[in-house]
């Protein structure tokens, strides 16, 4: 078990609180004109996806919470649960849709991640900033006032939905930003 200082407290830096794994998402070093300093720091839980803020202590001490990233390969879906292969020895995952959020829109066969494990149970993927995707359905665009930056829907291959310019058709591969889930730019096959 090791400790971090307060003073180390940094983005994405993990820790435990309260027997709970969290990622600071925020710290701000304070020092008051009175009382001792301190760290105001925004953190998120990796089991609930809670978001907290604490402020802790100067020389204050933290637990290191026992997260292990695997980069892994996403095999298949098998009902709710999705398939992962660590790179390394070939074992298979099982992480259930609920543990992976909103980030299984994003999920292609054969595309690399990290699974992030607290304890030996995965509780969450790192998706690569953008994956290309191709639209399996969307309506025609309709000719007229394109000048606006009109939007359309279109469904990907993965099953997800975005918005898209009108001049983007069924066929297309896409650029699509897994932080933000939108469109960026059509891809030349």
């Amino acid at each position: 078990m090791s400790m971090i200082d307060s003073n180390d407290l940094r983005k994405n830096v993990k820790i435990l609180v309260d027997g709970n794994p969290y990622v600071v998402v925020e710290s701000q070093f304070v020092k008051p004109g009175k009382g001792a300093a301190f760290t105001r720091t925004k953190m998120k839980n990796l089991l609930t996806g809670g978001v907290i803020e604490r402020n802790i202590r100067s020389g204050e001490k933290l637990e290191e919470a026992d997260i292990e990233e695997r980069e892994m390969t996403f095999l298949y879906k098998e009902g709710e649960d999705f398939v992962f292969m660590d790179a390394k020895n070939y074992e298979q995952t099982y992480v259930n849709k609920q543990t992976l959020g909103d980030d299984w829109r994003w999920l292609k066969d054969q595309m690399s991640c990290h699974v992030m494990f607290y304890n030996g149970r995965p509780i969450g993927i790192t998706l690569p900033n953008f994956v290309e995707l191709q639209v399996t359905h969307s309506e025609p665009g309709v000719k007229g006032d394109t000048s606006s930056g009109a939007m359309k829907p279109a469904t990907l291959e993965t099953g997800a939905t975005v918005n898209v310019p009108l001049f983007v058709n069924e066929g297309d591969t896409l650029r699509i930003d897994t932080r933000s889930g939108e469109y960026c730019e059509r891809v030349k096959a």
